[in-house]
């Protein structure tokens, strides 16, 4: 038991890291331990280790808004965070929006540990009714996210913004050697593009405000809460999807629910995602992001006692994490308004590019320029920019129906 408690609090620690840390990622971490795993297998057991990356990893999904809300650099999962998460930031309420997806992510959390006993028995029936359709369903989201738009003209532009970002997708995601595609082309649609943006219209961050002055619909909550819970799940059960397709996904279930209970849906689709793939693991015995495969991969197959075992380190790492995370992001709040904001763009926008030199070389700087220019566009054009999403959609949907 002391061992466990040791591993969890390890975990939350690397997942303080990973949180705040633009580019390194649980899956980095994880594929690091796995390579290591011979070593620490002679001291501890292979359970200890898989907590060690569940800690990690669900205190990494209640952390990684700081720095897509803060600083307007995403985490591949929290992309569509950073645009209304920037425009609250912006309004003063920084620590606000980092709340909301905080909220999400811990009621998230306690409702997904409570459904999973029950659905624990129809996931593999669900998974084999589902699995034939994902491609139509994929599709019909996108066909209704482009209808949504106003007027043909900008259903046609809509339209030319998902196309374009999904082929820069499906050229990005097939070229070969590049470590981290994601960090590149996320980084750019959604995170470069917003600060250079900001830049240019030469953006100023209010001095934050630390107060609960967010009201939000309870009937808002209660769907985007649902929501969160019903894709997170669906794509945590599928192979080739994850936290992003899931808020695409969720949005579309939603409709219009404001940016607070949208920010409150992002928290909590990343959490739900990562911890039903823990179920996904024990009832079909698949892994699906790179943490669970280094988990697979270290304890061979889990009952259900292990299974528990797992769910109880992720809800201490959550509830540990909620406050980890208000109290880190009042000191981001206290500091921000401080700091030249345009050197905070420069120095962001220098950093990301460091870490895509690093992990992708010359290429991956040619991904980023391009999918920055690509993510600046639809603002300009008057239309959504979750379409950018296109470039994880597109390839996945090929992927279900080729």
């Amino acid at each position: 038991m002391l061992e466990l408690l040791i591993a969890v609090l390890l975990g939350i620690m690397a997942g303080i890291v990973t949180g705040l840390i633009p580019g390194i990622h649980i899956n980095l971490v994880s594929l690091l331990l796995l390579s290591a795993s011979a070593y620490f297998l002679n001291i501890t057991s292979p359970l200890v280790l898989a907590c060690f990356v569940i800690a990690m990893s669900v205190t990494h999904t209640f952390l990684d808004s700081i720095p897509s809300i803060f600083l307007g650099a995403p985490d591949p999962d929290m992309a569509l965070s950073v645009l209304p998460g920037h425009k609250l930031l912006l309004e003063g309420k920084g620590y606000e929006a980092v709340k909301l997806t905080v909220i999400g992510s811990l009621l998230c959390l306690i409702l997904t540990i409570l459904i999973i006993p029950f659905m624990i028995p129809f996931v593999p029936k669900l998974y084999s009714f589902i699995q034939p359709y994902m491609g139509h369903i994929l599709i019909f989201v996108v066909a209704y996210m482009i209808l949504k738009e106003s007027g043909l003209n900008k259903k046609v532009l809509g339209l030319f913004i998902f196309t374009f970002s999904g082929i820069l997708g499906l050229i990005v995601l097939n070229t070969p050697n590049l470590n981290q595609p994601l960090l590149a082309m996320l980084s750019g649609l959604f995170g470069v593009s917003t600060l250079v943006t900001s830049l240019s219209d030469n953006v100023e961050v209010p001095k934050q405000t630390i107060t609960d002055s967010i009201k939000i619909p309870k009937l808002n909550t209660i769907k985007a809460l649902g929501a969160a819970v019903f894709s997170g799940s669906l794509t945590g059960m599928m192979p080739g999807l994850g936290a992003a397709q899931a808020a695409v996904l969720g949005m579309q279930i939603v409709g219009n629910i404001g940016p607070y209970a949208f920010m409150i849906l992002i928290g909590g689709i990343n959490t739900v995602n990562f911890l039903f793939s823990l179920v996904t693991l024990y009832t079909l015995q698949k892994a699906r992001n790179g943490a669970v495969v280094a988990v697979l991969e270290i304890v061979k197959s889990i009952d259900l006692v292990d299974l528990i075992v797992l769910i109880c380190c992720a809800a201490i790492a959550g509830g540990i994490a909620t406050f980890l995370a208000m109290y880190i992001t009042k000191g981001f709040s206290n500091i921000i308004s401080k700091i030249n904001y345009k050197a905070i763009c420069i120095s962001i926008i220098v950093l990301i590019s460091i870490l895509v030199l690093i992990f992708n070389g010359p290429l991956g700087i040619l991904i980023l320029i391009t999918s920055t220019a690509l993510g600046i566009i639809p603002p300009q054009l008057g239309v959504k920019r979750s379409l950018s999403m296109g470039c994880l959609l597109l390839p996945v949907i090929m992927f279900f129906m080729l």
